[in-house]
């Protein structure tokens, strides 16, 4: 075992014992009591939670992973550019800022929250769909079309597949943010878990701070680790093979 291995399993051990720590600790002071005393409320603001990152994640996806194979065919290779450049803005501006935006052009409530996690949402998802598809072996391409695919075919039977691990690493990566940043949508009337988070300290209430703050954080490494099971389905066996050996000859 090689001193990164070690590093990282140390790290690993450090980490887990001090969210164990944490929980004997919130345990032990009834910090959860919140979710115990209030389930029915608890369980209407997880799934506004889930509706908000579930449709602004899904729009992004479906917008972002098509835009990215349309910009990297050489017809609208010029472009790229200025695509990349617009979705830029969502991540340039701060998540604040663009929730206010959308909130000045549609309102309170949930639709502008939802929008404003879609603009958010964006970027990751198309630069690992364009990195992931440049890295692509341009020999693995000529092959192809040597031995008679077109290109659509090539797309779905090297590029895509080639590409599928940094795609899904981007899909990760917005799911994961999309979490934490809807927790900001309560404060343009989004509902959420923020609810609680933000009456918390407002109110310097700890139970409800930490019985709203927990749930997002425990959502987002499930979600993390779930995505990271899709990518293992996902992506090709060989590809997986390659890029582990590349990242252990580092």
């Amino acid at each position: 075992m090689n001193s990164k291995k070690m590093i990282a399993i140390i790290i690993r051990v450090i980490l887990w014992a001090l969210v164990i720590s944490f929980f004997w600790w919130a345990i032990s002071e009834n910090m959860f009591g919140k979710i115990f005393e209030e389930p029915t409320k608890f369980m209407g603001l997880l799934k506004q939670h889930l509706s908000l990152v579930g449709i602004s994640a899904g729009l992004a996806i479906l917008t972002s992973v098509p835009v990215g194979i349309l910009i990297t065919r050489p017809r609208f290779r010029k472009s790229e550019w200025l695509i990349v450049n617009i979705a830029n803005l969502g991540q340039t501006i701060p998540s604040l800022a663009v929730l206010a935006l959308a909130m000045g052009f549609l309102g309170i409530g949930m639709k502008a929250a939802v929008v404003a996690l879609f603009i958010y949402s964006l970027l990751p998802i198309l630069q690992n769909t364009i990195a992931g598809l440049d890295s692509v072996n341009a020999d693995m391409k000529d092959a192809a079309r040597g031995m008679g695919l077109t290109p659509l075919q090539i797309l779905f039977r090297i590029e895509l597949p080639s590409a599928s691990a940094s795609i899904m690493a981007g899909i990760r990566t917005a799911v994961v943010l999309n979490i934490g940043t809807a927790a900001l949508a309560y404060l343009i009337g989004g509902g959420g878990l923020g609810v609680w988070i933000f009456t918390g300290i407002q109110l310097f209430d700890n139970q409800t701070l930490i019985s709203g703050a927990v749930p997002v954080t425990l959502l987002a490494v499930i979600v993390d680790y779930g995505f990271r099971a899709v990518q293992y389905l996902l992506v090709p066996k060989g590809i997986r093979l390659a890029r582990k050996a590349a990242i252990d000859s580092i």
